[in-house]
């Protein structure tokens, strides 16, 4: 693993507590002794600052800031070979495309991969896109593995800028509707504690509804704004402030962010 920071750390640690990939098989990457000290003790895998050992594993997880992408890539030694083939490189960088990959990283077979962090708890979601000329047993072992820690999608490469906007940083559009909705029932009367616990069982209980009935989100607004009751004024307030055309232009804003980090 060639960096270890949240989201590396969010795939490794559930596929280390479920035992499919070993401590000691595990070689990782970052750049101070500090960091390296704190997540030895935190994970119980090697890390260093040399990344020769890293770079030499049949497989490398790269983990970086796409701002490093350049560095990085000039540093990295030439692959490995052996009667297997060319070593996997898979990219979680934002933004980064195959093509890139592909270029700062001959020799490699690579994998562009744009997980989001609810995989630290086995629900994430995996968007996939693969390199060129990829073999078969590679790519199942790829979706094996995100398929551990989540869903799993299989996209053309044009798509994931759209996914890593609605998926990879919609968790954290989430958090802020479930504070912003707490902080109402706060307002309200509410104890906080309470407040929240009632924002996070809602938001469960409606996101299971609609799964199990199969309905469309408009279907279940439907069926709880009663006319001239609580709910449709609550409604009236979301359009008022616009709220519905903030949280689409927030999507747009993350996705065109994702684009521009190709450039480097």
């Amino acid at each position: 693993m060639i960096g270890l920071g949240r989201m590396a750390r969010a795939l490794l640690t559930p596929l280390l507590d479920q035992g499919v990939i070993a401590r000691d098989q595990v070689r990782a990457v970052v750049a101070s002794e500090d960091s390296a000290r704190r997540l030895r003790d935190e994970l119980g895998v090697a890390v260093a600052r040399d990344p020769d050992e890293a770079w030499a594993a049949p497989v490398v997880l790269l983990a970086v800031k796409p701002q490093l992408l350049t560095a990085v890539a000039a540093a990295a030694p030439s692959p490995p070979r052996d009667s297997d083939g060319a070593p996997l490189l898979i990219s979680v960088l934002a933004g980064v495309t195959l093509e890139r990959l592909e270029r700062s990283f001959p020799g490699w077979n690579c994998v562009r991969a744009v997980p989001n962090t609810p995989c630290l708890v086995g629900a994430g979601i995996t968007g996939l896109a693969w390199g060129k000329d990829l073999p078969a047993g590679p790519r199942q072992w790829v979706l094996d593995l995100f398929g551990r820690v989540g869903v799993v999608k299989e996209l053309p490469e044009s798509q994931l800028d759209g996914l890593l906007a609605l998926a990879s940083s919609g968790p954290a559009l989430a958090a802020v509707l479930l504070e912003a909705l707490a902080d109402g029932g706060v307002a309200s009367g509410l104890p906080r504690p309470l407040a929240l616990e009632l924002a996070l069982a809602m938001m469960e209980g409606s996101v299971k509804l609609l799964r199990e009935q199969n309905l469309h989100p408009a279907q279940l607004k439907d069926m709880v704004a009663s006319p001239a009751g609580t709910t449709i004024a609550a409604l009236r307030q979301l359009e008022q402030a616009g709220v519905r055309s903030a949280l689409i232009e927030a999507v747009l804003a993350a996705a065109e962010r994702s684009r521009a980090l190709n450039a480097g």
